[in-house]
């Protein structure tokens, strides 16, 4: 059995280390708790322009020489902002672990976000937000998100409105770093071919050394449930829509039952929503739900791109789907298949030294402790139709319950029963 190794520092910053045997690759990821969800509404987008800022220069580095080193030793960068996370994360084989995590904490401790460079990266992320706004499909989650959440806290769009985007600051960056990048709101974690020993050296040599302990308090996330229905008219082909229904917390104890529901709902081609609504009707090609599961609770997603013409005949075919899932609740087929794709997707993902990276990394980062994925998958195996029973009780509420729909559309979709 691979083990997984965890240390403290003393200025609060955390590691967490799954070594993996038999590999010849290190995947190595940073992971700082913030995100949108903690933005203010002026501030909305600095989390996720800041990922983008980062890799623009440092004192040692310019910001094709960060690049350039990276492709020096054959690994590979990037990173990504979500709600309530911002992920910066390397993979290297095992003999370049040192180089490519030296570069890694290089650019996330010392960038200096030169101005010339954030003028030009303005116009890179202004453009990433006008490709949202021609991607109806994620325009029409984004909608949904503020359907649900309003305009604050989980409601917030990672990428931000552009005004914000063009009134940011180097000032307002460096503020924003100073209070949120504090070290004990950072896990470092690696996953792969690495002896827990050396990596706790690297994070000592390499980031402990810079960094001091420093008071932090969380910041209080802006969470209030709307359930709005909202729409957004687009000269398009097709009528994008979502319904968004509470879920629950991501460690509620009956959050696996509610994947293994999700799963027969809408996670995959033999799931009833695909079944019904694509293969029996022939009303969408694309129809699916899924979990958005955060600290405080979450939402369960069902999204559909239809023609015009066919969205009612979609959504009553939607509505007609879950309301006979609720009374009638998902059969002991459907429960053996549900748990096993859940099990399937954990053990598969064992196999991917980045995937298991941020896993490790996000669960020390929400949870302060290191996740136990054997007894995640035993866990999964012993879930029952009464398990099920009760994570269904607990969804598809429709007090809070909110819709989104982009494309032509001149009114709310109403809200299934």
């Amino acid at each position: 059995m691979d083990k997984v190794y965890s240390k403290k520092f003393p200025s609060g910053l955390r590691l967490v280390v799954k070594k993996i045997d038999g590999l010849l690759s290190v995947s190595m990821g940073l992971l700082v708790g913030t995100g949108s969800c903690f933005e203010t509404e002026q501030e909305n987008g600095i989390s996720h322009f800041i990922e983008h800022m980062m890799f623009k220069g440092t004192p040692k580095r310019n910001a094709f020489e960060i690049s350039d080193a990276m492709d020096r030793i054959g690994a590979q960068s990037n990173a990504f902002t979500s709600k309530d996370t911002t992920c910066y994360y390397a993979k290297s084989t095992s003999e370049h672990l040192e180089e490519a995590f030296e570069i890694l904490s290089d650019f996330v401790l010392h960038s200096t976000f030169p101005e010339s460079e954030m003028d030009r990266e303005k116009g890179v992320v202004l453009e990433e937000i006008a490709m949202v706004e021609d991607t109806p499909d994620d325009l029409c989650l984004d909608v949904l998100a503020e359907a649900y959440y309003g305009a604050a806290g989980y409601g917030r769009a990672i990428l931000g409105p552009s005004d914000n985007v063009r009134r940011f600051t180097r000032e307002d960056l460096c503020a924003y770093i100073a209070e949120c990048y504090n070290p004990a709101n950072i896990v470092v974690s690696l996953a792969g071919n690495v002896d827990p020993h050396f990596a706790e050296e690297l994070v000592e040599k390499y980031m402990e050394s810079e960094l001091i302990k420093r008071a932090f308090t969380p910041r209080a996330k802006q969470i209030e449930l709307r359930g709005q229905s909202l729409f957004r008219s687009k000269d398009i082909e097709q009528v994008h829509f979502a319904f968004g229904y509470p879920s629950f917390p991501r460690e509620d104890k009956r959050m696996d039952a509610a994947m293994v529901v999700n799963a027969v709902l809408g996670g995959g081609m033999s799931s009833r929503l695909f079944q019904r609504v694509r293969e029996q009707l022939g009303l969408a090609y694309t129809v699916y739900s899924f979990i958005s599961s955060y600290t405080e609770g979450g939402s369960l997603t069902v999204y559909a791109g239809v023609n015009p013409n066919n969205v009612q005949k979609a959504c009553d075919a939607i509505d007609e789907t879950i309301d006979t899932l609720r009374k009638n609740m998902i059969t002991p087929e459907e429960l053996v298949r549900g748990k096993e794709q859940l099990k399937s997707s954990l053990i598969m993902a064992q196999e991917n030294t980045a995937t298991q990276m941020i896993a490790y990394g996000k669960y020390m980062l929400y949870n302060d402790s290191i996740l136990d994925m054997e007894k995640r998958i035993r866990e999964l195996g012993a879930l029952t139709l009464d398990d099920c029973a009760l994570a269904l009780e607990g969804s598809f509420h429709t007090d809070h319950a909110a819709t989104a729909a982009v494309g032509k559309i001149d009114a709310p979709l109403r809200l299934p029963r």
